[in-house]
């Protein structure tokens, strides 16, 4: 901050004196000596605004001579003294720049030290002037090490230090509880690096580790091994330094809990999932008990898409590319496409190309397809909204370092909707399809939500910037409205819109991307999409592309760390186990499990030559969620037992009240891990 002292002195004509006979005297003087004298006195007599007003009258007179400083400097110190600390600061950095040789000077430079340190504000609005304080009052004690006031200035620098680390620790923190864990990293770090004398550098140290495990499993898989390696040093850096930390246990329980949900672990554990060196990288094939935790999961989407009105489409695998170059993907998105098929092509006996052929490509995106289908006829406006729905597989060449078990891989399956509107509807469109994402989501046990805005790459896009702005504001105001919190990523859309991603938090805290919901006026120009409005012009719909599960197989992977493998019943693979105690009871516990069969309840009976203690052991590992047990008692009173994960149990239960009670537990959708779990979803 610099400013001409002359100048400065000016200024002074805004301040108003109060009124009394002798002062009204001097003021109307001519004799500019007798107001700098009284002025002086005034500035004695702690009268600082009619001082100020006298010292403005004369400023002209002595700006350019040997009063100047002493003129300068008193002015500075009404300042000052009325608690004008932004003024007085300004003055005295041209004061101390002009009079250099000032028996002033000193106190000059205390005052504007001080008039920054008094005047910066809260440093979690604005740090700019607790920076200038802290710069001035360095200066200070560097020039005069031995000034009296040396110690009151240093408690005043630790004051400042200590707001700004505050800030800085807050800001860290905000970028942690939403799930930027890779900018809580650094902001972190940050905060130990410039605040080294901060009392909370273990707390610090401990976030780092746990921004780092948290964002190792939900980076971009090319990515993932680095940072289980950042992972890893941050964990033995913490140890080094504070071996004895109250944070370490945590710490400890942190990373074995991550090791112990990864879901490529739980797949192999569970006999879920497996990726054949036959088929290649990235491609999964689902066992028998994954592929049940997929057809629950797609056939409650689907029952809900049909309550919502969704009409349901297919599309093939496979395209000619001529339908990538109108979308724009071609263009954009070539190099995550597989390779192209050159097919059709016909030759004569000559070798002569009698016949073109085309380029066939594996489809990275379902919505070029899904326009066809709304261009197949024409289309009125009595038709929409039109919410067309497929679980569409598609294919993206991932490079091979890039692949990481479900959560990054080469063929996925979308729940692909995508919604065909006016722009009236729009709005309303919008917000119903994030209140149906967040319920159905909801329903498979995720509830804590932020939203993430996503914005325009200006060197990766298509259409006017006009309608980007309309789409952009329309998505803001929708996830505004929602009561969630919404951060925002900037240069995140996708070339044709900008979307909101819904982020979940797991059980353990952890944030996975889910739900996109994108909002597009680009491709329906491109295939020049049009309904018949009610006025009879030709009018372009509003594309609303959205992925609920975002795909099936990284849904798959986010609610199987979610849960550590112990899926709800209604989703667990195995929904009901069947152990008797003894062979002679087999026929009794498999009756009963053929009436729950009956009703699609997914069942398991365990007939090994297994003793029973290991029966039971065994059945515990495999995270079922009931565990049915038949004795003798059970057999002759036509009863089951219970046995749950947590290991309590309810014995003798009626098998009518039984079938009942796991059916409705199952309808309910709720998780039960023990018997008081049971009892309360039964008795509600």
């Amino acid at each position: 901050m610099r400013i001409d002292v002359n100048k400065a002195l000016v200024v002074l004509a805004g301040v108003t004196a109060a009124s009394c006979s002798g002062y009204s005297k001097v003021l109307k003087s001519n004799d500019s000596n007798l107001k700098y004298q009284t002025a002086i006195e005034y500035t004695d007599k702690g009268k600082y605004n009619k001082a100020l007003t006298l010292f403005q009258d004369v400023a002209h007179v002595y700006a350019q001579s040997a009063r100047a400083d002493t003129l300068a400097y008193y002015t500075g110190l009404c300042y000052y003294k009325s608690g004008d600390f932004v003024s007085s600061a300004e003055l005295f950095d041209g004061f101390r720049r002009r009079f250099g040789r000032s028996p002033f000077l000193e106190d000059a430079e205390y005052m504007y030290a001080k008039g920054f340190y008094f005047s910066s504000p809260k440093p979690e609005y604005d740090q700019t002037a607790t920076h200038q304080a802290l710069q001035a009052i360095t200066e200070y004690l560097d020039r005069y090490p031995n000034s009296v006031k040396k110690d009151q200035l240093i408690e005043n620098m630790i004051e400042l230090r200590q707001k700004l680390y505050d800030k800085a620790f807050m800001n860290a923190k905000v970028y942690y509880d939403i799930g930027y864990y890779n900018s809580a990293v650094t902001a972190l770090q940050n905060a130990i690096d410039m605040y080294p004398e901060s009392g909370h550098r273990e707390e610090l140290a401990y976030l780092i580790v746990s921004a780092h495990c948290l964002y190792a499993r939900n980076s971009v898989a090319s990515l993932q091994r680095q940072r289980y390696l950042d992972t890893q040093n941050a964990y033995y850096n913490f140890v080094d330094q504070y071996p004895d930390s109250k944070y370490k246990k945590e710490v400890d329980k942190m990373l074995e809990e991550a090791k112990r949900r990864d879901h490529r672990k739980l797949g192999a554990q569970m006999d879920l999932f497996s990726f054949p060196d036959e088929i290649g990288p990235g491609l999964a094939v689902f066992h028998p008990k994954g592929a049940a935790v997929i057809n629950a999961m797609e056939d409650y989407s689907r029952e809900m898409h049909r309550k919502h009105h969704y009409s349901f489409v297919q599309t093939p695998h496979i395209t000619k590319g001529g339908l990538y170059e109108t979308s724009g993907h071609l263009h954009w998105y070539k190099d995550g496409m597989y390779p192209p098929m050159h097919l059709d092509e016909e030759k004569d006996a000559d070798g002569n190309i009698t016949k073109p052929g085309a380029d066939y490509y594996l489809k990275p995106m379902n919505c070029p397809m899904h326009n066809l289908i709304f261009k197949s006829r024409q289309r009125s406006y009595r038709e929409l909204p039109l919410r067309l729905f497929e679980f569409g597989t598609v294919y993206r060449y991932e490079k091979s370092g890039e692949v990481h078990g479900l959560t990054r891989v080469r063929g996925l399956t979308q729940d692909d909707s995508h919604i065909y509107c006016t722009r009236e509807q729009m709005k309303d469109e919008l917000t119903s399809l994030l209140t149906f994402v967040l319920n159905l989501l909801k329903d498979f046990g995720l509830t804590d939500f932020y939203l993430e805005l996503s914005t325009k790459d200006p060197n990766k896009y298509v259409g006017s910037d006009e309608i980007w702005e309309e789409a952009t504001n329309t998505l803001a105001e929708v996830a505004k409205e929602s009561n969630l919190e919404l951060v925002d990523d900037p240069c995140g859309a996708a070339f044709y819109g900008p979307k909101i991603s819904v982020q979940a938090r797991d059980a353990i805290g952890r944030t996975w991307q889910v739900s996109t919901i994108q909002l597009d006026f680009n491709l329906p120009e491109r295939f020049q999409l049009e309904y018949i409005a009610k006025d009879g012009t030709h009018q372009r719909p509003v594309m609303i592309h959205r992925a609920l599960f975002g795909s099936i197989e990284r849904f798959f992977a986010v609610l199987l760390e979610h849960y550590a493998g112990a899926f709800p019943a209604w989703l667990a693979p195995v929904q009901v186990l069947g152990v008797p105690v003894a062979d002679e009871f087999a026929p009794h516990l498999a009756g009963f499990v053929k009436s729950l069969e009956d009703e699609m309840v997914r069942c398991e009976i365990d007939y090994s030559d297994d003793r029973f203690g290991k029966k039971i052991r065994n059945a515990s590992k495999s995270k079922v969620p009931f565990i049915l047990i038949v004795g003798e008692e059970d057999m002759n009173n036509n009863a089951v037992s219970f046995r749950f994960r947590d290991g309590s149990q309810l014995n003798g239960v009626p098998v009518d009240t039984a079938r009942e009670q796991i059916l409705t537990v199952i309808k309910k959708r709720v998780q039960v891990n023990s018997a008081d779990d049971f009892n309360a979803a039964v008795a509600e």
